[in-house]
């Protein structure tokens, strides 16, 4: 049986990037994180930051240094969520929502990953997941 335990992100500093990830999604980073290898729990499965000697970021949309990844978070209300991750360090790269309010928003975290705030019509996520 196959089983996705990890999903592992390079990075300069594990920590850094794990207290960002930590900030953005409420969850703690997991005890015994240090400067090589961090982690918060998502159930079964670990998102993890490793450490790379002379670590260069994606340059998305650029695909000479390709995104490598991108993590999607569906939110509730965009502006708030948009508002708490760039004042946690994201930076905004490209909007795709339409006059309906509904769509993805493309950012960068501090290290220069992308990751997407997204708002589906008809979605409603609960801590049990999907409903």
């Amino acid at each position: 049986m196959l089983r996705l335990t990890d999903f592992i992100i390079d990075c300069p500093d594990t920590m850094k990037l794990a207290a960002f990830y930590s900030e953005v999604t409420g969850r703690p980073i997991k005890e015994g994180s240090h400067e090589n290898w961090a982690g918060i729990k998502f159930g079964e499965v670990e998102l993890a930051f490793i450490r790379v000697d002379d670590y260069r970021a994606p340059q998305w949309p650029d695909s000479e240094h390709p995104k490598q990844f991108h993590l999607d978070f569906e939110v509730d209300e965009i502006e708030s969520e948009q508002r708490r991750v760039l004042d946690l360090g994201a930076t905004l790269r490209q909007d795709f929502f339409g006059p309906n309010g509904y769509g993805w928003r493309v950012y960068t975290d501090p290290v220069g990953h992308p990751f997407c705030l997204c708002r589906n019509k008809g979605v409603i996520w609960t801590d049990q997941g999907l409903i």
